[in-house]
């Protein structure tokens, strides 16, 4: 009818980590029944992270001790409780073990600093300890143990178990044998012509109220031993209901012939007893488990000691006896010693280890003995005492404290970001210039100056620098898939058709002064089919490569989430970086071939050779290139796409500036200068 003890140890456990008394102390009776405590209490406060910071053994009530052998054990178990950092005891045994231990801290006199050490501490008693027996309460320090928690089989009230109670007088034939012995013990009093020796002068009447006994003396409620006697009778009663009701003379006593009582086996009467369920007087369901034992678990009951040599007991949790799993406790109603007025109080082997830090095992020593170090850089803990930091997830970065894990904002070049108006507003500026100067050219088509250099070709670099200004805006605002797809193509494309207008132009000058050397062969090349030839078929060689790319690993909105710490990078992933840096290579390519050529022709005598404004337009070009990729390397987010927009602007701003501010200030500003007399009269 006793729950198994498993559950109350899985409950004890339970109750050390509602509290978190993670250092406690174990005193057990030193007897085989404390031996298998220990053993049995011992792995499992490890296996959920308790330790015990020492065992002491208590000798049992079959022992006794010498008087040095008292005082030696005394002054050990003095010394366990002085320990500050203990503060939680669980204590195994029978009533005498605890009387044993009461005795042992009475032969101590403790100073008043010491005194102060010993209260404080909180003490958690096994079932097997039955308060209510224990006649030498009075002789306890009331201070000293204060507050106890105890576990004890569960119990319940009987329906009019109560009113049995306050009713019960003694009369007549109950004046005698126990009842009669109990009464006078109890209440001082003596019946007439007792045979105990009368030391008491007060007379028995049999009226006595047993409600009005002390607790210590008399416990008016039901307790658990009694309540398991109880449960037992009517478990055996309704096993043999059931056990009679199934036998074949069953329906002999339907039919009303006298049944004689037969004799009954003891273990006929197994089989139904494994089956037995019904509710008795209390409310409660009763039944066996597949154990053979009654699922009826432990109470946590919560021992108030007073001065005047009483105490109340208070229910104040419960354990379910499936292995200590259903724990129930109402912490808000244990009253606990006074000297918890500021909290109660922390018993571990070491203070705990804060967010952010984590626990680092102290050599020697047993687990929950540890020091706290900090977490490593990138890693966090958001709980006490964690074993292990752990990285933030990858959309999440560490706080400063590293106690938490942070969002981290998706960071890109937006339209509202200041940085990116500027760089819209000089995109914007230089946009409007280059269809001015188109508009000029287009206007002053006829005039010498722009029919000197190839007007188609002169239309096609402005054309292509304007788109270049705009393409700008592609690398602006959140990557999509679109715009991923399509700016470093245009990019590419878009670059290579200047850069080509521009090796054309010089191109053009070296062959025109070669043409017109007496008995020349260039001649045949002379014209606007050599130049257009140069940039159609260099500029589908850029179109390939794109078309390779885009065919192949096209570029993709990705996000780059480690690269900065609190910031997940937007971008547009290049899908093959080699395709990237080839298309960068071929423009880098046309780029020096001519810079190569204009510099070469820069001295050419001829009236309209720009090769030496060329030679200024692709050294700022491929300053502003060669710049541009280390620096495009070594920055990350939004940075990196102002660096590309910059090195557009600059280097398209190079080239309108250095072929074009030139010709637009004759055209302009000095008109009478823009004819063939005034031009053939410079050149003499």
């Amino acid at each position: 009818m006793v729950p198994n003890e498993a559950s109350q140890y899985m409950g004890i456990v339970h109750l050390l980590q509602h509290f978190r008394w993670l250092w406690v102390g174990l005193l057990a009776a030193d007897d085989e029944s404390g031996d298998h405590f220990l053993e049995a209490l011992e792995p499992l406060l490890s296996n959920n992270g308790i330790c015990s910071a020492f065992t002491q053994r208590i000798p049992n009530q079959g022992r006794l001790l010498t008087i040095t052998e008292m005082n030696g054990m005394s002054t050990n178990v003095h010394l366990l409780f002085m320990d500050r950092k203990v503060r939680t005891f669980v204590v195994y045994g029978e009533t005498m073990t605890i009387m044993w231990l009461s005795t042992l801290m009475l032969l101590v006199d403790p100073t008043d600093q010491e005194k102060t050490t010993l209260v404080g501490k909180v003490w958690i008693m096994t079932v097997q300890i039955d308060f209510t027996l224990m006649g030498l309460i009075m002789s306890w320090d009331v201070d000293l143990f204060q507050g106890i928690i105890s576990f004890e089989i569960h119990s319940n009230e009987p329906l009019g178990f109560q009113n049995y109670i306050q009713n019960l007088r003694l009369h007549g034939i109950q004046a005698n044998g126990f009842l009669k012995v109990f009464w006078e013990q109890a209440f001082s009093c003596s019946f007439p012509n007792s045979k105990v020796p009368k030391e008491v002068d007060k007379i028995c009447n049999g009226e006595e109220r047993l409600e009005s006994l002390p607790r210590s003396v008399f416990e008016t409620h039901m307790t658990g031993h009694s309540y398991s006697i109880y449960n037992a009778v009517y478990t055996v009663a309704h096993s043999l209901h059931a056990m009679f009701s199934s036998r074949s003379n069953n329906r002999a006593m339907m039919e009303g012939k006298r049944v004689e009582l037969q004799v009954l086996h003891p273990w006929k009467l197994h089989p139904f007893l494994q089956g037995v369920l019904f509710n008795n007087s209390a409310g409660e369901t009763l039944s066996f488990n597949d154990n053979r034992e009654m699922g009826t678990g432990f109470d946590i009951a919560n021992m108030i000691l007073f001065p005047n040599n009483s105490f109340m007991k208070m229910q104040v949790g419960r354990v379910d006896s499936s292995e200590g799993k259903g724990f129930i406790l109402d912490a808000d109603n244990i009253a606990w010693q006074m000297s918890f007025n500021q909290g109660l109080p922390l018993s571990v082997c070491s203070d705990t280890c804060h967010p952010g830090y984590q626990k680092i095992k102290k050599e020697g020593e047993k687990f929950c003995c540890y020091d706290c170090a900090l977490c490593p850089e990138g890693k966090i803990s958001n709980q006490k005492d964690m074993v292990d930091c752990f990285r933030c997830p990858e959309d999440q970065y560490p706080s400063k404290d590293q106690d938490g894990c942070i969002p981290k904002i998706t960071s890109f070049l937006s339209f509202a970001d200041p940085l990116a108006i500027c760089l819209a507003l000089v995109t914007i500026s230089f946009s409007i210039i280059t269809a001015l100067v188109l508009g000029t050219f287009m206007k002053q088509k006829d005039t010498p100056i722009i029919k000197a250099n190839n007007r188609d070709l002169t239309y096609t670099l402005l054309i292509s620098l304007l788109l270049c200004f705009l393409c700008s805006f592609l690398f602006v605002g959140q990557p999509r898939r679109f715009t991923c797809f399509l700016r470093q193509s245009a990019f590419g494309i878009i670059f290579s058709v200047a850069v080509l207008c521009v090796l054309a132009k010089t191109i053009t000058v070296v062959v025109a002064f070669m043409a017109s050397k007496p008995g020349s062969s260039m001649r045949k090349w002379v014209g606007k089919r050599l130049a257009n030839s140069i940039v159609l078929s260099c500029s589908l060689i850029q179109v390939g490569i794109c078309g390779v790319w885009l065919g192949t690993s096209p570029p993709f909105p990705d996000l780059d989430m480690q690269s900065l710490n609190g910031e997940i990078i937007a971008e547009c992933n290049e899908g093959s970086v080699v395709m990237f840096y080839l298309v960068l290579g071929y423009l880098g390519l046309l780029s020096i071939i001519s810079f190569t050529v204009a510099f070469l022709a820069r001295k050419l005598p001829d009236t309209f050779n720009e090769a030496k404004f060329i030679t200024f337009s692709m050294l700022m070009f491929c300053s502003v290139w060669f710049c541009f990729v280390p620096t495009y390397l070594s920055t990350k987010g939004k940075y990196m796409v102002a660096v590309e927009i910059f090195s557009i602007l600059a280097s398209s701003a190079g080239l309108l500036g250095c072929i074009f501010f030139p010709k637009c200030y004759i055209i302009l500003l000095k008109p009478e200068l823009n004819n063939r007399e005034q031009l053939m009269r410079r050149k003499n």
